[in-house]
C-alpha cells in the first residue's frame, strides 16, 4: 500500500473513538495557558489574585471587612476572609457540596445568579477552579453555621470529603494551595507585584483591611483606606504641590452600576489616569475612561469662556492640554462588564461612557462654581500648557528621523551597528567620550552601538515638554532610538530591543542613570513595559594576586569573601574602578559588554505606582519629601561615595 493509500485508510478510520474528552480539571492542566495566559510569574500571581478576588466579592456584597494573605516558607499561599463562607450544601444540580462544585467545575459560583453578588471581578478572571487545577494541593476551611468544614484537593481532585473539624462563631473562608512546580516555570512569589494589587484593592474598596504578611521574610504590610480612591490620589500625588489641596471626589449610583472619580492637579506636566472596572485595572481604558475626558475637555472649555479667558473665535483648549499635570482614579461597578481590546482590559460597555461623562460634567462643574480661586488656576495652567504644546510641536519635529544617514551628523556621536533587525542589535547609553571611546573600540560593532552622552541630561520631571525637546542630549537619545517621544511614540520603531545604560559606579553616573530612567518612565513607558531596558553592571573592583592570578568582582560582599579567603602574605592588590574611562577597551569588552561573561540587569517595574511615587519624590521639585526619603533609607546603603 502507497503512504497516500495508507493516509486515506487512517482518514476513514477516525471515528468517535478518537475524540478526546477530558473529564473535570483535566483540560486546564493541559493547557494552562489557554486559562491564565501562562506559566511564567505573571500566571503564577493570577492564581493567587483570583483567590483574593473572591475575597473582594464577599467586601463589594457587604458582608466582609477583613482579607489577609500568607505567603508560606513552602510557596504555598493562604487567603482567608470574614465573609460569609463558601456553601456547603449540596447544590440541587449536581447533587454534591457546593464548595467541591465550585473547586472541580469550570464556571460554576454564585456570580452567575445575578442574586448573590451585584458586582464580581472574578467574571473577567477564570474562576478558584482553575487555581484548583493548577496547584500541587489545595486545603479549604469554610467557617458557617458555627463549624468548621474542611476539604483536601490533589492537582486538582478530591482527597478526602467535606469534614467537621471544629466549632467556630465566625464566619468566612480560608483557602491554602501551593501551586504546582511540573506545571510553572519557578513557584516563587514576589513580594512587590502582591503588595501592589492589595494596596490597589484596599485603596478601591474603601474601608476593607488587608493585610500581607511572608513567613519567609517576616515581612508584613496593612493597608486600609477609610477614604477609598481619594487616598488613593492622594498617594499618587504625595510630594508635589497640589491643586485642590484635597482631591475633588464624584460618587454616584445609576443604572444598576456606581462611578467613583477622584481627581487632583498638581504643580508637575505628567498626566496620570487610572480606571478600574469591577476592581479590574482596565490598562486600555475604555468607555469609562472616555467619558471622563470628554466630560472633563467639555466642562474645562466651557468654564474658561465663562472666565473670559477663552474668547469668542478662539479654539477650545485640548483634551490633552487640560489633563497636563492630571492624577484621576476612575472606578465603576457594573452587574455585567464587557471587556474589549488585545489583553482584555478595555471597558466596551457603551451605555458607561454616556452616565460617566453626565455624573462628571455636573458634579465637576459645580466644583469650579463653588471655588472660583481653584477654578481659574485650572484653566490657566492649561491655557500655558497649550502655549507649550504648541512650541513642543515644533521641537519634536527636530526629534523625527527622517533617514539613517542624518544619525551619523548628530552631535551625539552615534557609532551605529551594522546589523538592521532590532531584535539582534543593542545600545550602550554611556557618559562622556572617555568611555564612549573605550567603548567604540571594544563593541561588536555588528550588533552592539554606543552613544555617549555629553554631561546630565534634563531632570524631565521638572520640566514640560518643549524645554525637554529643546535639550540636544535628549534629542540625540530620541532620534538614536527611532520611536518618536510621547504622543508620537510608536515602540514597532525602535531601533534597538536592548537598550543598555552603562554609567560610572559613583554619585554622578547614580545621577545620570536616574535621570534616564525618568525619562523613558515618563516619555517612554512602552519601552520599559516590554523589558527593553537595562542596567549595565561594569566591576566595582579588580584584585590581582601575584603575576598571573586576578578577578573582576561586581560586589563589595564578594571582595569581603575573597579578602576573607585568600593570604594577604602572596602581594594582594586592589584597585576600585570608579570611571568606566579607567579601563581600556579590552577590560570593558570582558567585564562589561561581552553577552558571554557580563552581567546586565533588566528594569522591571513590579509595582509601577511605587514607581511614579518614587520619581515624583527623588527628582521633583519639593525638598522635604526627598530628605524625608534619605534619611528613613540611609541605613540601607552598601556602597557610599563621598
Amino acid at each position: 500500500m502507497s503512504n497516500q493509500e495508507n493516509k486515506q485508510q487512517q482518514g476513514y478510520d477516525y471515528n468517535a473513538e478518537h475524540i478526546q474528552v477530558l473529564e473535570g480539571l483535566e483540560a486546564v492542566r493541559k493547557r494552562p495557558s489557554m486559562y491564565i495566559g501562562s506559566t511564567a510569574s505573571r500566571g503564577l500571581h493570577h492564581l493567587l489574585f483570583e483567590v483574593v478576588d473572591n475575597s473582594i466579592d464577599e467586601v463589594s456584597a457587604g458582608y466582609c471587612k477583613e482579607i489577609n494573605v500568607w505567603v508560606n516558607e513552602d510557596n504555598s499561599v493562604t487567603v482567608t476572609d470574614d465573609g460569609r463562607g463558601i456553601p456547603v450544601e449540596n447544590q440541587p444540580q449536581e447533587n454534591r457540596p457546593a464548595v467541591e462544585v465550585v473547586l472541580t467545575t469550570l464556571h460554576a459560583g454564585g456570580k452567575f445568579g445575578g442574586d448573590s453578588y451585584k458586582v464580581a471581578g472574578g467574571l473577567h478572571g477564570v474562576g478558584i477552579s482553575v487555581v484548583n487545577g493548577l496547584s500541587e494541593w489545595l486545603e479549604v476551611e469554610v467557617y458557617r453555621h458555627g463549624k468548621i468544614y474542611t476539604q483536601r484537593y490533589e492537582k486538582g481532585k478530591k482527597v478526602t470529603p467535606i469534614e467537621v473539624k471544629g466549632n467556630s462563631k465566625k464566619t468566612g473562608t480560608k483557602i491554602t494551595f501551593r501551586p504546582d512546580s511540573s506545571i510553572f516555570e519557578s513557584i516563587e512569589f514576589d513580594n512587590e507585584i502582591i503588595i501592589q494589587r492589595l494596596r490597589e484593592l484596599a485603596f478601591l474598596n474603601k474601608g476593607t483591611k488587608i493585610i500581607f504578611h511572608d513567613i519567609r521574610s517576616g515581612r508584613e504590610e496593612e493597608f486600609k483606606y477609610d477614604g477609598g480612591i481619594i487616598h488613593y490620589v492622594s498617594f499618587l500625588n504625595q510630594g508635589k504641590e497640589t491643586v485642590p489641596n484635597k482631591p475633588v471626589y464624584i460618587q454616584q449610583s445609576v443604572n444598576n452600576f456606581e462611578v467613583e472619580i477622584a481627581m487632583q492637579y498638581h504643580a508637575g506636566y505628567a498626566e496620570l489616569i487610572y480606571s478600574y472596572a469591577n476592581n479590574i485595572h482596565t490598562h486600555e481604558g475604555g468607555s469609562h475612561e472616555h467619558g471622563f475626558k470628554l466630560s472633563l475637555t467639555r466642562v474645562i472649555n466651557d468654564f474658561a469662556r465663562k472666565l473670559g479667558v477663552l474668547k469668542d473665535g478662539q479654539n477650545n483648549l485640548s483634551g490633552e492640554d487640560i489633563r497636563e499635570g492630571l492624577t484621576a482614579v476612575i472606578s465603576v461597578k457594573l452587574m455585567d462588564p464587557q471587556f474589549e481590546g488585545q489583553t482584555k482590559t478595555k471597558l466596551g460597555n457603551t451605555e458607561v461612557r454616556s452616565a460617566v461623562d453626565s455624573i462628571c460634567y455636573e458634579e465637576v462643574e459645580a466644583f469650579l462654581e463653588q471655588n472660583p480661586v481653584v477654578a481659574r488656576r485650572i484653566v490657566e495652567k492649561a491655557i500655558r500648557a497649550s502655549r507649550a504644546r504648541e512650541a513642543a510641536r515644533k521641537a519634536r519635529e527636530l526629534t523625527r528621523r527622517k533617514n539613517a544617514l542624518e544619525i551619523t551628523n548628530l552631535p551625539g556621536k552615534l557609532a551605529d551597528c551594522t546589523a538592521k533587525d532590532p531584535a539582534e542589535s543593542e545600545i550602550f547609553i554611556v557618559e562622556g567620550d572617555s568611555a564612549g571611546g573605550s567603548a567604540k573600540q571594544g563593541r561588536d560593532r555588528q550588533f552592539q552601538a554606543i552613544l555617549p552622552l555629553r554631561g546630565k541630561i534634563i531632570n524631565v520631571e521638572k520640566a514640560r515638554l518643549d524645554k525637554i525637546l529643546a535639550n540636544e542630549e535628549i534629542r540625540t537619545l530620541i532620534t538614536a532610538l527611532g520611536t518618536g517621544v510621547e504622543s508620537d511614540f510608536d515602540i514597532k520603531k525602535a531601533r534597538y530591543q536592548k537598550i543598555i545604560i552603562m554609567t560610572d559606579a559613583d554619585v554622578d553616573g547614580s545621577h545620570i542613570r536616574v535621570l534616564l530612567l525618568t525619562f523613558f518612565y515618563r516619555f517612554m513607558y512602552e519601552l520599559i513595559e516590554s523589558g527593553f531596558v537595562y542596567i549595565a553592571q561594569p566591576p566595582l573592583y579588580k584584585v590581582k594576586k601575584g603575576k598571573n592570578k586576578e578577578k573582576y568582582l561586581f560586589r563589595e560582599e564578594e571582595l569581603q569573601k575573597l579578602l576573607n579567603g585568600w593570604d594577604r602574605e602572596g602581594g594582594l592588590q586592589v584597585q576600585r574602578y570608579k570611571g568606566l574611562g579607567e579601563m581600556n577597551s579590552e577590560q570593558l569588552w570582558e567585564t562589561t559588554m561581552n553577552p558571554d561573561t557580563r552581567i546586565i540587569k533588566r528594569v522591571e517595574l513590579a509595582d509601577a505606582i511605587q514607581a511614579n511615587n518614587l520619581f515624583g519624590i527623588l527628582m521633583g521639585d519639593k525638598v522635604e519629601p526627598r530628605r524625608n526619603f534619605i534619611e528613613e533609607n540611609a541605613r540601607e546603603v552598601r556602597n557610599l561615595d563621598i
